[in-house]
């Protein structure tokens, strides 16, 4: 039973941190990943007891592009721009005490929706760590600081893609930094797929909390609610089980 745990504590780390064989990063670009690498890579799943197979450790689902996912997002927009957030060491800092998490990011790309001189709204691309690997999505906040849309781009585990489904995605729409976004509280999960729901709802947090101080506050709209304000589990301690 210990050997088991230590396993699991292992393949959580190498989750997080993505480490690899020797050190070596265990995800990236995918074309920057061959065959080697994956059948290389061993990482412990403590639900099916088992090392994961090389097949299930390189499963890989595109859904969109991020110009697709924009699209999709701002439908009827007259233009669509991109531009990249670049936080300082502070802003992160800030951002990460609002969440109650720590991310490893320094730049989100982010499209925003335009039509004549009205915003739409804002479109962050987020990378959190799913169960094994990190999963790619689009989170859309509308001018109100609502969530508009959640799409996923690119998914990276062998099971639980059901978050790229609109029969669970939609229950991101219309919350905003005030909602808890948490499974059993105001988000439904999914049987198999807890880790992967934890974290789209972790970044579907962030992305209203980004657009929220650096797009809305700028322009008088925003809130100063603090997210973290309540001693919940951390994103960290959910996962750990702490």
């Amino acid at each position: 039973m210990r050997d088991s745990s230590l396993k699991w504590l292992l393949s959580i780390v190498i989750a997080l941190y993505g480490i690899g064989p020797a050190g070596s990063p265990a995800w990236g670009n995918e074309e920057s990943r061959d065959d080697d690498d994956v059948a290389e890579e061993r990482i412990w799943d403590h639900e099916v007891n088992r090392w994961l197979t090389p097949e299930e450790l390189g499963h890989l689902e595109i859904y969109f592009t991020e110009e697709e996912a924009a699209k999709v997002m701002f439908p009827s927009s007259d233009t669509i721009q991109h531009t990249t957030l670049s936080l300082t060491a502070e802003q992160k800092s800030q951002v990460e005490q609002v969440i109650g998490w720590k991310f490893p990011e320094t730049e989100f790309s982010v499209y925003i929706g335009l039509t004549q001189d009205n915003i739409d709204g804002y479109a962050v691309v987020q990378n959190t760590i799913g169960k094994h690997r990190p999963i790619t999505y689009m989170v859309a906040v509308n001018s109100e600081g609502e969530v508009m849309d959640f799409e996923v781009l690119v998914y990276r585990e062998a099971r639980g893609n059901e978050i790229a489904t609109k029969r669970f995605n939609y229950q991101y729409q219309g919350k905003t930094i005030e909602d808890p976004v948490r499974i059993n509280r105001d988000i439904i999960n999914i049987t198999g797929a807890t880790m992967s729901v934890r974290s789209a709802s972790a970044g579907v947090k962030r992305a209203m909390v980004l657009v929220n101080e650096f797009y809305l506050k700028p322009r008088g709209l925003g809130t100063n609610t603090t997210v973290a304000g309540t001693r919940e589990k951390s994103f960290l301690e959910s996962i750990l089980g702490l």
